[in-house]
């Protein structure tokens, strides 16, 4: 399936459509993408490895539905919260020990399950056909992250991957998105950061980069509620969501 989906990705030429329709305008300069519930639908894997360290420690196991609503805001958060919920409260010893032992089981097999959400794949190769430069801006520790990209065929495809453990500290403070925008060499205002979560809207209102969420993502706040400049119901509407914005951010002022 790697080997197809490499194929898949190698088909959008520079004069794809999707390329000029992305690319018409001289803002966004950059595009920042958030990874878990943005890019990549990680749910199967992020809760069976939970579901393991849980059955580990003798409890029963949540459910994808019910850690969906727990990813978002690092690896350390989705531990604390699947232990909460079944009762447990560790001290900070406590907790950091249970953290390795989740990534000890996920970290091998993070991209077992993981797939690209639908409408993704065309979009990010026609930005890179157009050489726009991309970053991956994610909660998510670094090596992991990488795991995910090289499985789905996109290593070398992003300028930056900014993982959650590049340094605190995590979104939804600006520190990312800034990291993220500088290994681009990329002013803030001039990019347009991609996320599904409150955090993804915190972290780039802070870092002054205008942002646009999926309708799809993890977060349990409806999206329309984040905050954000646009929404959009999957990246196929993300050109008319860029136009429109570029319209109004580089419009002289009066």
């Amino acid at each position: 399936m790697g080997n197809r989906r490499r194929a898949g990705l190698s088909i959008f030429a520079k004069d794809h459509p999707l390329t000029g329709n992305l690319t018409a305008s001289p803002w966004p300069a950059a595009y920042l993408f958030d990874l878990d519930g943005t890019l990549v639908d990680s749910l199967p894997d992020l809760a069976e490895a939970l579901d393991e360290l849980l059955a580990e420690d003798g409890f029963a196991p949540l459910g994808a539905e019910t850690v969906r609503g727990m990813i978002g805001h690092g690896v350390e958060k989705l531990v604390q919260r699947g232990l909460a919920a079944r009762g447990v409260v560790y001290a900070d010893a406590g907790l950091a020990e249970a953290v390795d032992r989740f990534r000890s089981l996920y970290e091998p097999r993070a991209a077992r399950l993981t797939r690209l959400y639908p409408g993704v794949e065309p979009v990010i190769a026609a930005l890179r056909a157009g050489r726009v430069p991309m970053a991956v801006c994610t909660n998510k520790p670094e090596a992991p992250s990488h795991v995910i990209l090289d499985q789905l065929g996109l290593t070398g495809w992003f300028g930056a991957v900014i993982g959650g453990d590049h340094g605190p500290p995590k979104k939804p403070a600006p520190d990312l998105v800034l990291a993220a925008a500088a290994a681009l060499g990329v002013a803030p205002r001039d990019c347009l950061f991609v996320g599904d979560s409150g955090a993804d809207v915190g972290a780039a209102r802070a870092a002054g980069v205008p942002v646009v969420v999926v309708r799809y993502g993890y977060t349990s706040v409806p999206a329309a509620e984040l905050g954000a400049d646009a929404v959009i119901d999957d990246f196929g509407g993300l050109a008319g969501v860029v136009a429109d914005l570029a319209g109004r951010l580089t419009e002289p002022a009066r």
